[in-house]
């Protein structure tokens, strides 16, 4: 593959991928592009096709139809050149459990001519890990620390998170989506992590992507969403047995003279979609990443 290829802006392609197992269809045509640098989520309820797409990522599932590219490579073509530039944290944490820490250290840099011990050993203090513990007696907290540090520790160009946090208490939640993975993006690599803990999603990530049903329902950076879709009450001159239809808008609900809308789009554009229906702009207020999410999934779902 031509360089210029693995050094375009894109880190992640992915087009028209499609997944089926027996008669379930897990994607469906699905199309996305990850810039380099900075930390992607991907957002999505249980069974919507997150694990899926990972799985693609990593080689271990072949696209049915269309391509994934990872570097500019196809995982499953060039399986030593994608995989060994990559950290990846599963959600089950596939750890060995017959090892101790230390030796499951040792075990994995043997894998990663870019393995820095040094950097290891900071995060097995950091992580307070002891390095004499047998892998099976660690807590779920101990192994998602544990299955990170070895994910990390060969300074992987690409990091891949597949839920993360799950089962995880606060404070191991904070270390894994605060500091490690804005630490890692920092430097110019890149967080690829799925979850539908939108609140964590929504304080770390720079970019988005919500999938639903194996379809990516929207994609953008976490300022465009946020900046785009807000909720509006409108006051009416009078009475309305049901609300006007609004541009933009995605949801609605009130009765009488006032009705609140959930509107996607720029402010300006949607108060003066307001005044030509002739009401007034009570209350506008910011959306979170959680409500967007619902309200996007729900109308999809109409």
């Amino acid at each position: 593959m031509p360089e210029s290829q693995s050094t375009a802006s894109s880190l992640i392609s992915i087009a028209g991928l499609t997944r089926q197992f027996d008669s379930k269809v897990a994607l469906k045509s699905i199309s996305l592009e990850v810039p380099r640098g900075g930390v992607f989520g991907l957002i999505g309820g249980n069974g919507a096709g997150k694990t899926t797409l990972i799985r693609h990522l990593l080689g271990m599932l072949k696209a049915q139809s269309g391509t994934v590219r990872v570097f500019g490579l196809d995982p499953i073509a060039n399986p030593v050149e994608v995989l060994g530039r990559i950290g990846y944290l599963s959600e089950d944490r596939d750890l060995p459990n017959w090892m101790r820490v230390r030796e499951m250290i040792r075990y994995t840099q043997a894998f990663y001519p870019t393995w820095d011990s040094a950097y290891a050993n900071q995060l097995l203090e950091a992580f307070d890990l002891d390095p004499k513990s047998a892998v099976r007696s660690l807590s779920r907290g101990q192994r998602a620390r544990a299955g990170l540090l070895i994910a990390l520790a060969h300074r992987p160009e690409l990091l891949v998170l597949d839920e993360p946090s799950s089962g995880l208490d606060p404070v191991v939640r904070r270390d894994i989506l605060g500091s490690i993975i804005r630490t890692i993006a920092d430097d110019g690599r890149t967080v690829f992590f799925s979850s539908h803990l939108l609140d964590e999603v929504e304080r770390v990530a720079d970019r988005v992507a919500i999938i639903h049903q194996g379809q990516i329902m929207l994609t953008s950076t976490m300022e465009d969403i946020k900046e785009t879709h807000r909720r509006m009450t409108l006051r009416f001159s009078q009475p309305m047995p049901k609300p006007p239809a609004l541009l933009g808008a995605l949801a609605s609900e009130g009765g009488g003279s006032e009705w609140t809308y959930v509107c996607s789009g720029e402010s300006g554009q949607l108060r003066h979609a307001a005044t030509a229906l002739g009401a007034q702009v009570v209350e506008e207020l910011p959306m979170t990443l959680d409500e967007i999410f619902v309200c996007r999934v729900l109308q999809e779902s109409v």
